[in-house]
């Protein structure tokens, strides 16, 4: 039917009330009410298997087989009874082969539950990527899964593809331990691949987790949002809402990367390089060639001894420069320091210029205040064999302050005098 046709079809039924019905049938009329299917029923949960339900077996046999690196044979040949034992309870053979290096698993008449053949298929790869035997036994539960990541197709480069592998694990296991509490799944990273065991949801996680890494995501981003997630998720008022405002986001950024230098491509010519000269001709050059042999061992002599003498010496000289006495700098005395300056030597013109400036300032200071007496300033000022020739200068009790001196040596003389007469 076109679709013009169907257009005019239905503006007519909702002319005539008729929508929802085709050809005057009703849609949905067999739908009815299902009373056993209660929203309490999980319709998600696996089910026990019971071997009531498969009583007659399997109708035909099916088995799997996968190959082992040698360095598992060891611990395979060791772990290899307790494997059987297990899958033997299922009703699953299973077989070792160290010739070829493979193991096998195959269904018997005993086995009842159609599934538990891919179960033990994925034991035996488990068992192959180097996860431990009472692990690796897990997989035969109904909740567990597995998925193996194959990393090592994802880089070219052999260095980088370490590094970015080793942070998956980070400083002593601490990233994937941190990865296996947040999803509740088991990891392990080994060789070209990552091993993980756990619930459906979990390993979808995990796999975004190793794929992000290896094209350069670090873990940590992951694990932020997780630790977020999980304490979003105890919040009932929170079940319905949308969490990206919550959780981080992260801007890529470029890192700048070094320029490779440029080269310069030289100018194209036809012709080959000019050869280069032979040790034979060399030696033609010099004339070597045609000097008998002990005169070519002479000149070889020669040599080594001239080449010894320079390295003698250069040692003799390493050695003696430890005992050269370091130069001594002279110390310079002020006023020959301030002349090498270029300061202005001071002169008896100087000192008589300061101290008629200082006469002037003292007078303003003087007429400023009301007293014109400039004697002290004179007295100052005045040359040292001035002062002595004027005497000294008297102190507050009238004493002249040259009699200071002249005391002090009799006093000790007394002293002395006192220790004689006891």
């Amino acid at each position: 039917m076109d679709a013009p046709k169907r257009k005019k079809e239905r503006r007519s039924q909702r002319e005539d009330g008729n929508e929802g019905k085709v050809d005057g049938r009703k849609k949905g009329k067999h739908d009815k009410d299902k009373p056993w299917d209660t929203p309490d029923i999980d319709h998600w949960k696996l089910d026990a298997f019971d071997p009531q339900w498969n009583e007659g077996g399997m109708l035909e046999e099916s088995s799997f087989s996968t190959l082992f690196p040698q360095y598992r044979e060891k611990y395979l040949q060791e772990v290899w009874p307790l494997v059987t034992s297990t899958l033997k309870e299922h009703g699953v053979k299973c077989e070792l082969n160290l010739v070829e290096g493979s193991m096998t698993v195959g269904t018997t008449r005993k086995t009842r539950d159609p599934y538990i053949i891919v179960k033990a298929r994925d034991l035996l790869k488990l068992l192959s990527r180097s996860v431990p035997a009472p692990q690796a036994l897990k997989i035969l539960d109904d909740e567990m899964q597995c998925d193996i990541i194959k990393i090592g197709s994802m880089l070219r480069n052999k260095e980088r593809f370490v590094k970015r592998r080793q942070r998956l694990l980070g400083p002593n296991g601490a990233t994937a331990k941190a990865i296996e509490l947040l999803t509740g799944c088991y990891m392990l990273v080994q060789g070209n691949t990552v091993s993980s065991m756990g619930s459906f949801k979990g390993l979808k996680v995990v796999r975004r987790i190793v794929e992000d890494c290896i094209k350069n995501i670090h873990p940590i981003y992951h694990i932020k949002a997780l630790m977020i997630k999980r304490e979003l998720a105890k919040d009932p008022e929170l079940a319905d809402q949308n969490w990206d405002r919550f959780l981080p986001k992260f801007k890529k950024r470029n890192v700048k990367q070094k320029k490779a230098k440029e080269q310069k491509k030289k100018p194209y010519t036809p012709f080959p390089p000019p050869q280069q000269p032979s040790k034979v001709d060399l030696q033609l050059e010099s004339g070597e060639y045609f000097l008998s042999a002990e005169l070519k061992a002479s000149k070889k002599r020669e040599a080594k001894k001239e080449k010894q003498e320079e390295v003698l010496a250069e040692n003799k000289r390493k050695r003696e420069a430890a005992f050269i006495p370091p130069k001594e700098t002279k110390k310079v005395e002020r006023s020959s320091g301030a002349a090498e300056h270029g300061n202005k030597s001071v002169t008896k013109s100087n000192v008589s210029a300061m101290a008629e400036s200082l006469k002037k300032k003292v007078k303003g200071m003087a007429v400023s205040q009301g007293s014109h007496d400039t004697k002290g300033v004179d007295a100052y000022l005045a040359a040292p064999s001035q002062r002595r020739e004027a005497g000294g200068q008297k102190d507050k009790k009238g004493k002249n302050t040259d009699d200071y001196a002249s005391e002090e040596p009799r006093k000790k003389k007394k002293k002395r005098k006192l220790t004689q007469d006891q």
